[in-house]
Formats: C-alpha cells, sequence, structure tokens
C-alpha cells in the first residue's frame, strides 16, 4: 500500500544502517511492518521507519500495540518482548530467526537487570545496531527491568540451521 510522507521523519536505510531524513511529500510503499516499525520501499530503496514515526505516513493506521506484559516479570516475559523485534527485511521475529543465543536476569535491589546476546544474520549487517537497540528498548520497557543490554556476538556464526519450526513456517520453508 502506497502512502505520501505528511511531514519530514527519520529513516534508517536498509541494510547500510545510516539514518536520513525522507521529505514530506515523498511517496513510499509498505514492504513489511511488524514490531511496530515500518520497512517502506522509496525511489532511494529500502528504509525502516520507527514506530514513532509512522504518524508521518499519511493514510497509515499502525498495527495494535502489544499488549502490555503485568503480573510476575520473568524469562518468559523477557522473551516475549524480543518475539516483537524483527529484522526489516525478513518477516520473522529475532527469537523464531534463531539471532537470540543468551539471556541472562539478574536482581538487582529494586528490579532486574537483563542482558542478551545475539548474532546477526550477517556481519556486514549495519543494521544490527538498529535490530539491538529496538531489543534493548522492548526489554527495557517490562516492570521491574532497571538496566537493559544487548550485545551482538559472532560465535557461533548464525546458519539458516537455526530457524525455528514457527520461523521456517512462516518463510515457507518447510
Amino acid at each position: 500500500m502506497n502512502h505520501t510522507l505528511t511531514r519530514d521523519c527519520e529513516a534508517t536505510v536498509i541494510p547500510a544502517g545510516n539514518v536520513v531524513t525522507l521529505r514530506a511529500g515523498t511517496e513510499v510503499s509498505i514492504i513489511q511492518s511488524l514490531g511496530g516499525n515500518v520497512t517502506v520501499q522509496t525511489d532511494q530503496g529500502l528504509v525502516r521507519i520507527a514506530a514513532e514515526d509512522t504518524s508521518a505516513m499519511g493514510g497509515y493506521a499502525p498495527e495494535a500495540a502489544a499488549a502490555v506484559i503485568t503480573g510476575e516479570f520473568g524469562e518468559p516475559a523477557v522473551w516475549a518482548a524480543l518475539k516483537t523485534c524483527f529484522d526489516p527485511e525478513i518477516p520473522v521475529n529475532i527469537v523464531d530467526l534463531g539471532l537470540v543465543y543468551d539471556l541472562s536476569i539478574e536482581p538487582t535491589a529494586g528490579g532486574h537487570t537483563v542482558e542478551v546476546r545475539m548474532t546477526l544474520t550477517a556481519p556486514g549487517c549495519g543494521m544490527g545496531p538498529v535490530i539491538a537497540e529496538d531489543a534493548r528498548q522492548k526489554i527495557a520497557a517490562l516492570p521491574t527491568v532497571e538496566s537493559a543490554k544487548v550485545h551482538i556476538v559472532w560465535d557461533p556464526v548464525w546458519t539458516p540451521q537455526m530457524i525455528s519450526d514457527e520461523g521456517r513456517k512462516v518463510l515457507g520453508l518447510e
């Protein structure tokens, strides 16, 4: 679906990862809208518009906001938050893509510290810091999280065999 930007907004070039300003009046076509962020095609290529800037897309109705996780904090809540993070070129969340290698939760005096180790599908991907920051923000928004860190690691090297059964189904690999 095509939209015209009603105001200037920042976007991240895919896969380079550099930030550009899309000008009001620019025509964009939605490629993917998952996890709140939107991947669009412009006359200059693919870019990711962050959730907080999607209001610049005239006539765009964002997906329903993910339910706020309430109740007791724990590892399932962190995994659920991570499943709302997507590579802007692949319609599978980072957990089902097999990008998340480890997470640790440490209690603090007033809450929790969460650290995640994740990788990317390709070492040269400029979107890595963007994806990692998206994951960090979503973890940090969980109840009682005082600190969230997401580390990008390269060992072991990611392979397509790390994709979950659910991810394979979405990608048509079954």
